[in-house]
């Protein structure tokens, strides 16, 4: 044996090693729709220019920080994300009411001398500005006090805990410790106020909250003019009742915020939703991987079963991949994952398509060198096609946000992986068997030293099947026709990313009536909410913006309605939020369509770029229109399916296209036209047996998920279909309608091709 195959079997099985020993070793973040919590997404607003900028946003992580480790949630995360954004991860956390206020609120605290009282002013907006440096703001009783600026705030506070006095009646309050200078200030502060009469406002020392005054106790009698309170402490009191008091303290504890925040998304999942998430897409990935591979051992034999063992490989390559990169696995990550295992078979199918030729051709001898030369042959394709899915893949996760850049990840993942396991490890296997002396004596037991059923069955009939290329595309013209018409008279139901508002799904003790519900909501105050049913004991609400309140109140009708409504999801997208998505996921689109051109051009030059991309444009109508005649949602996880399909379409146009390209060069008097369709007809095994094997990953997720991955499989099942159709009698017979307005029907010159 030569020394390259030696070389091949070590880097395969140091590969394999790495892997198992990551896998081992370092665990797999999962993210909150997988292990269940509250994820929340907050926007600095700057009041000035000099907090404009990223410095702000990280003093406010800082204060985040303190106040989530008060909250005692395990294993909390708080990243920034771009310049003024902030997303916060608390798992385990199903309630995120308690989060959102206590890290919402700006917490500025201030100590203010009361000046007076303003008489009448019982419908003064608050607060309201009096003279310079002084403000207007109610007190707990209503009544509305003239303040002089802040005496201090609350960066001269050390320490404020929360505290239960029984003897002295004051029930729960707030003890608050002052440091340095506050110390100083606060005795200040408290003598000027000694100096008025008992009962004079100005004897009182307003406690302000975020604009809100929380305290403003009159200073003892027993304190002297000018000496004040010492020892640095005192007391806020209120009818504060144990969680009031508590939070009260923490967030006096944790900071004020340097810039005012709001959150804009905040999404919470059940961990029963998390966990039959990854319980379907674990069975789907078992079942669809088990279908694929009986496939392909039927198919291939010998070597459909080292295709097989490659594929246990890959697995193991992507997982240990995510673990060293640190790559949260989100819900859409999970089926990128899933799904990229039918892709891997793509490569495998392509080099035993490849060296099944060559030894039919009789220009190889033996499986071995027939084999080689299909591993040689077949490079170009599988790189190209690999490529394009990697453009998709780092659009999504340059362009997108959330689950989806996690699908984005996982996806670019699988298909590094995959080319691994196709080009070292299948191939390390494949050189090891083909050398075996009983498979040189038995040649058919490889599966490559036969041409195969559909091969021979197209070389029986060799049948033209681009004679009339404007029929296939007046068919497709037609179908594009009935999309636009599905999008224009059903429209398209975005999801809550893309319009913003507020999305929560239940699972009822008993079945509720989609209309008793809606007939409950609209008694509730809730008379626009959309209602859907899935199954017998789950509900969606879908309504415009909610507060954490109006969203309790939601649960406590379902309750009443169902004697038990259990939250499993809940979604809060802000409106600017949605906007944005929304302009992301058409720059996404566009940009993805764009690239492909670009790179189909230089490869394939523009006659066949043209002609791919507005095949993928094609599939992109008719995806879309279908959803909308089938009345599914258009959310995040659409856009990564979508975005998937215009990577994996591509690959069946790029396949006919190389081989276009190949036999052009071979004769350069032939037309281009029955060049086309010669490639049509080798390349369609390759087709059949890459889709098949697709098809049953896709179709194991679409009967095992959940209604989140159903939608995703759906799509992509649709895509696959849709796709293979337009690469063969859209981009095909609009490229030989092309080179018929061009100025000859022969094959154009081929750029960056690699030699046969």
């Amino acid at each position: 044996m030569k020394r390259s195959p030696h070389i091949r079997g070590l880097i395969a099985l140091a590969t394999v090693a790495l892997s198992l020993y990551v896998a081992l070793t370092v665990p797999v973040h999962l993210g909150l729709d997988l292990r269940g919590g509250t994820r929340i997404m907050l926007e600095t607003r700057p009041t000035s220019a000099g907090d404009a900028d990223g410095e702000a946003t990280d003093r406010t992580v800082e204060v985040l920080r303190g106040r989530i480790d008060a909250l005692g949630v395990a294993e909390p995360t708080i990243a920034r994300s771009g310049s003024d954004r902030i997303v916060v991860e608390l798992p385990g956390l199903e309630d995120p009411r308690k989060a959102a206020e206590v890290l919402g609120r700006t917490a500025q605290l201030s100590f203010h001398q009361v000046l007076g009282t303003v008489a009448g002013a019982d419908d003064l907006p608050e607060p309201l500005p009096k003279r310079p440096r002084e403000q207007v703001l109610a007190d707990e009783s209503g009544q509305h006090l003239r303040l002089r600026a802040a005496s201090l705030t609350g960066k001269d506070v050390e320490r404020a805990a929360a505290r239960f006095d029984q003897q002295g009646g004051a029930g729960w309050h707030v003890t608050v410790d002052f440091r340095g200078s506050g110390e100083e200030g606060w005795a200040r502060l408290t003598g000027e106020a000694a100096c008025h009469a008992a009962g004079d406002p100005g004897r009182r020392v307003a406690i302000v909250l975020d604009d809100k005054i929380i305290s403003s106790p009159q200073v003892d009698p027993s304190v002297a003019c000018r000496s004040g309170i010492s020892g640095g402490s005192t007391q806020i009191t209120g009818a504060f009742d144990d969680g009031e008091a508590k939070e009260l303290a923490l967030l006096i504890n944790g900071g004020a915020l340097p810039v005012p925040v709001e959150i804009i998304e905040q999404r919470t999942v059940g961990p029963t939703l998390g966990a039959e998430a990854i319980t379907a897409s674990a069975w789907a990935a078992v079942i669809g991987t088990v279908l694929t591979s009986l496939f392909i051992i039927g198919v291939y034999r010998i070597m459909g079963f080292l295709a097989t063992v490659a594929l246990v490989c890959y697995g193991l390559l992507s997982y240990a991949a995510l673990a060293a990169l640190g790559a949260t696995l989100t819900l859409p990550g999970l089926a990128g994952f899933v799904l990229a295992i039918g892709m891997a078979v793509d490569a495998n199918v392509l080099v035993f398509e490849r060296a099944r030729e060559e030894y039919a051709s009789g220009h190889r001898r033996t499986p071995r060198s027939a084999l080689t030369s299909g591993f040689r042959r077949a490079f170009s394709a599988i790189a190209d096609s690999d490529i394009t899915t990697l453009i998709a893949a780092g659009l999504l996760f340059f362009l997108a946000s959330g689950p989806v850049r996690g699908f984005g990840v996982t996806l670019g993942i699988g298909v590094l992986a995959s080319m691994i396991s196709a080009l070292v490890i299948t191939r390390a296997l494949a050189d090891y068997a083909v050398a075996r002396p009983h498979l040189r004596r038995r040649p058919h037991l490889t599966g490559i030293a036969h041409t195969g059923t559909v091969r021979d069955r197209l070389s029986r009939s060799k049948p033209n099947l681009l004679r009339h290329p404007r029929r296939w595309l007046a068919a497709s013209a037609a179908a594009l026709v009935l999309a636009a018409a599905g999008i224009a008279v059903r429209g398209l139901d975005f999801g809550v990313e893309f319009t913003g508002g507020r999305l929560i799904e239940y699972t009822t003790a008993a079945p509720v009536d989609a209309d008793r519900a809606r007939s409950a909501l609209a008694d509730a105050g809730f008379p626009r909410a959309v209602v859907q049913t899935s199954g017998d004991n789950q509900l969606t609400i879908h309504t415009h913006h909610l507060s954490n309140t109006q969203a309790a109140a939601i649960t406590d009708t379902f309750t009443d309605l169902a004697g038990k409504a259990d939250k499993i999801r809940d979604e809060a997208i802000g409106p600017s939020l949605g906007k944005e998505l929304r302009r992301g996921a058409l720059i996404a689109l566009v940009v993805a369509l764009g690239a492909q051109l670009m790179y189909l051009a230089a490869r394939f030059r523009w006659l066949l770029g043209t002609s791919a991309v507005t095949a993928l444009a094609h599939d992109v109508v008719i995806l879309i229109g279908v959803f909308a005649w089938l009345g599914k949602p258009i959310d995040g996880v659409f856009l990564a399916a979508l975005l998937t399909v215009i990577g994996y379409s591509v690959n069946d146009s790029v396949v006919v296209f190389d081989r276009i390209r190949e036999l052009g060069r071979r004769d350069h008097k032939e037309s281009f036209a029955r060049v086309a369709n010669q490639a049509l007809l080798q390349t369609l095994p390759r087709t059949v047996n890459t889709g098949m094997g697709a098809a049953f990953i896709l179709t194991a997720l679409a009967v095992l998920g959940g209604d989140t991955l159903t939608d995703f499989a759906l799509a992509l099942l649709i895509g696959l279909v849709v796709g293979t159709y337009s690469s063969m009698f859209i981009a095909t017979p609009l490229a030989i309608e092309l080179q018929k307005h061009g100025r000859s029907g022969r094959i154009p010159a081929a750029r960056g091709s690699t030699r046969a």
